[in-house]
């Protein structure tokens, strides 16, 4: 395979003939990579570390959501209970499904990644760790803050899917569904900030050797899975804005008397709801094809169509957002597409079903603790997709939706496709992260409660559905016909609480946490890189991957690494430091220096939440100063990256000389910039779906826009805009010295473009007059966002010029600044020439 960085790959096979390294290297790598002590443990940033909080917390918000579960179930357990009020009742339905989506299943794979993915890959640690740091932080400090509202009575109650209008002002006044709204939305930013760090960290900082056909399964699985988040996450980010919008300042985006239309929050909606079900069991899936080959002790069948068959669904995935719309009344050739793309969808996953069987049919199982729950999973997730197939025919669909054949469905699809195999991972990386095991004899246990108890408890919902019992009621009269299924189903549920319990006896029994060496090890013998052995910095030294399963192919490799006979066994700066490697045969290109323990990360989430939760309160001064404080912790935490150091270039093993720093595409701040603009483009994108759907739908309050030609000085000012932004980056190229003036003439103009738009526009139009009105509005608002975040980067960018940091090499800032105000003159460019021809 031809070379993509022009590294001879014949000089990788030197390293197990060299000697081993003093022991000296290895203490000075131990004292960079330290453990914490006291309260260090709020600033440290190792994955390690960072990911256990992060399990440990969604595992918190699962058993909380758990407990809301036991209290629905005894409320509907007989006819007529008096166990909790309807209001309280409808409360806690809600802050289920939410603390479930939202607070557990994504942020609970997501930290899967954030500490599996860096010993996957052999890196040091991914390619952000503050980043990771600061998404913990944010998503624990405003989850549990979101969740404290239940004690208080401000909970939202209009369920985990919002639909206005029973959610807007008239019908719901107080601030519970203002908590729900800007809550969840922060919660999501937490989420996309996860997503870069793995998209950026997969692609950049696999182990050298370790091409695309060489990578875990696993590490596949997160790279569609934070690809799925940056295309889905934004649309329900700008539904919950447009939605709080309109409460706060009666922007009618969704009411249908003034020309909105409640069904455009159902597509925001579920255009992020329906692929979320993919984004959560992929990850899943990704964990289920590592363990099924350890526990068969066999090569995972059909490794090739299991990628294609995780991008299928990704890409399947974002076509049947309209099957939870079947009854709104779309036109029949909008809901045929949607029948068809929901049953198409079950057909990638239908292949990792069977390739894994046929790795366990072909393969020697041991159904230990994760084998039991791998063969768990199976049968319930494969339970859970026919019933999915059945929703999937609109006839169906009519009759059963909105009833309890839909809720058993979705938890049999989540349950198996999620929840079981995140305990069998559980079992199988405990002892990565322990210095114990976890109980195999309980283990037992625990599956049989808490299969047997998922079964009971929603199997009669479908008959109870197809009787005709509706969702979301919190009790029903006696003589339905129902009583003796929701007792089955509640004396299920506890079962499974039982089941639960069980496992958290035995995780205080034998948990004890070890993420720096002294862990349990690899004790149910799998064969790739995370059962290297470890310490704080990973492994002692990088290894070069030559298979898919390098403890099975090479059975010295474990010998050699520990040795330090591979990539980087000693710290070639003295600093914290990773190899990042070409994205597709991940060839070194250069070592990324690695930033260490900051409080920076932790007071920006604090004060992040903190200017969410004051906007729900509507004390907007606190808002505005924990805004100006977030904004100060994050320009303090990055003037501490991008520092020069003396090495231009360092030896990282067998001769190989790379530089410690790299402009341009191959920087992997570039990557993540790039990923960025993604996001801001899909919420843009979105907004302007909004403004053609409410045309579309509600033309007899449409207003004509002006003339085109009218908004043409203004698009020719954001053309400008982008042309400055890639003259700064071509005059720094050729070593002019006034490169930077450019940009930063291009960051002060854009906002200034957008407040002659908004006045221009505000000739015509009032944001609360009409959905029109409220639809512009928006755009020109969130084109305002993005050009205030100009202003940042050209006054971070001019800091750092005016302090000598912006040299002919060492120039990421500059790039950075000029890719993203390059892209709001773009943007805005777009909005402009858009908003006029709509409706023209």
């Amino acid at each position: 395979m031809r070379s993509e960085t022009g590294f001879d790959p014949d000089l990788y096979q030197r390293f197990p003939t060299q000697e081993e390294r003093p022991a000296e290297e290895e203490e000075e790598l131990r004292r960079i990579w330290c453990a914490p002590h006291g309260w260090e443990y709020l600033t440290v940033v190792n994955n390690n570390y960072v990911g256990i909080f992060y399990l440990g917390t969604a595992f918190l918000f699962f058993l909380l959501a758990g407990v809301l579960a036991l209290l629905m179930r005894v409320q509907l357990a007989a006819p007529l209970m008096e166990v909790l009020p309807q209001a309280t009742y409808n409360q806690v339905f809600t802050m289920h499904g939410t603390v479930m989506m939202f607070l557990f299943a994504v942020p609970m794979v997501e930290a899967a990644g954030v500490l599996l993915l860096p010993q996957m890959l052999a890196a040091r640690d991914l390619p952000f760790p503050r980043l990771s740091a600061y998404a913990f932080w944010a998503y624990a400090v405003g989850g549990l803050a979101f969740f404290a509202s239940l004690f208080v009575g401000l909970a939202p109650d209009g369920g985990w899917f919002m639909y206005p209008p029973y959610t807007s002002k008239a019908y719901s006044p107080g601030i519970n569904a203002d908590f729900w709204l800007l809550g969840i939305g922060f919660i999501e930013i937490s989420a996309i900030a996860g997503a870069i760090e793995i998209i950026v960290g997969v692609l950049r900082t696999r182990a050298p050797g370790m091409s695309l056909d060489k990578m875990p399964i696993f590490a596949w699985a997160m790279l569609v899975f934070a690809v799925m988040i940056i295309i889905a996450f934004p649309s329900v980010i700008l539904a919950t804005l447009l939605l709080e919008i309109e409460r706060a300042f009666n922007w009618p985006f969704f009411d249908a008397a003034r020309g909105g239309d409640p069904v455009l929050w159902q597509h925001l909606f579920w255009f992020f709801g329906h692929p979320e079900v993919y984004i959560i069991f992929l990850p899943a899936a990704g964990m289920m094809s590592m363990i099924v080959p350890t526990v068969a002790k066999a090569e995972l069948v059909g490794y090739r169509l299991i990628v294609l068959a995780m991008i299928a669904t990704g890409f399947i995935s974002f076509g049947v957002w309209a099957h939870h719309m079947f009854t709104v009344g779309l036109p029949p050739m909008t809901t045929g597409f949607f029948s068809a793309a929901s049953m198409a969808v079950s057909l990638p996953a239908g292949i990792q079903v069977f390739s894994w069987i046929a790795t366990l049919a072909i393969g020697r199982p041991r159904f230990n603790a994760p084998g039991l729950f791998v063969l768990g999973s199976i049968v319930i997730f494969v339970t859970g997709g026919l019933t999915g197939v059945m929703v999937a025919l609109v006839p169906f669909d009519w009759q059963a939706h909105d009833t309890y054949f839909i809720v058993a469905h979705l938890h049999y699809v989540l349950i198996g496709g999620m929840v079981f195999p995140l305990f069998a991972a559980m079992y199988y990386w405990i002892p990565m992260v322990s210095s114990r095991a976890m109980s195999e004899r309980l283990a037992k246990w625990v599956f049989g409660l808490m299969f047997t108890g998922m079964n009971v408890a929603f199997m009669p919902m479908h008959l109870a559905g197809l009787m005709g019992m509706p969702r979301r009621v919190y009790t029903y009269l006696p003589g339905s016909g129902w009583d003796m299924l929701n007792l089955i189903s509640t004396v299920g549920a506890f079962l499974f609480a039982f089941g639960v319990l069980l496992f958290l006896i035995d995780l205080a029994r034998n948990f004890r946490m070890a993420p720096g060496g002294g862990n349990a090890g690899n004790v149910y013998g799998a064969g790739s890189l995370e059962w290297l052995p470890t310490e704080l910095y990973s492994t002692r030294s990088i290894p070069v991957v030559k298979s898919r399963e390098p403890l099975w192919d090479d059975p010295k490799i474990s010998d050699n690494v520990e040795q330090g006979r591979y990539f980087l066994p000693r710290s070639a700066t003295g600093l914290r430091e990773t190899i990042v490697t070409s994205p597709l045969l991940a060839e070194p290109q250069y070592v990324q220096i690695m930033p260490g323990p900051s409080v920076w990360p932790l007071v920006a989430a604090i004060f992040t939440a903190f200017f969410f939760l004051a906007l729900t309160v509507q004390a907007y001064m606190f808002g505005l100063a924990s805004g100006v404080i977030t904004v100060m912790a994050m320009l303090r935490w990055l003037s501490e990256t991008d520092r020069p150091i003396a090495q231009d270039e360092v030896d990282i093993g067998a001769g190989i000389m790379v530089p410690t720093y790299m402009t341009g595409p191959r920087s992997h701040g570039w990557w993540a910039m790039v990923i960025l603009m993604i996001v801001m483009a899909m919420i843009s994108a979105m907004a302007m779906f909004g403004l053609a759907f409410l045309w579309s739908n509600q033309p007899t309050f449409w207003t004509p826009p002006a003339l085109l030609g009218e908004g043409a000085p203004i698009a020719l000012g954001y053309g400008l805009v982008v042309a400055a932004a890639v003259s700064s980056r071509w005059l720094h190229r050729i070593g002019n010295n006034w490169a930077v003036a450019p940009v930063l003439l291009a960051g002060l103009a854009a906002p200034l473009l957008t407040w002659l738009d908004i006045r221009m526009w505000s000739a015509v139009l009032a944001p609360d007059a009409s959905g029109q009105g409220a639809a512009v509005f928006a755009i020109l608002s969130l084109q305002g966002t993005v050009a205030a975040i100009g202003i940042l980067f050209a006054a971070y960018l001019g800091w750092r010029a005016l302090r000598g940091l912006i040299t002919p090499t060492r120039n990421s800032t500059l790039d950075l600044a000029c890719l993203f105000i390059g892209y709001c003159g773009a943007q805005g460019l777009v909005g402009t020439i858009f908003t006029r021809a709509v409706g023209a």
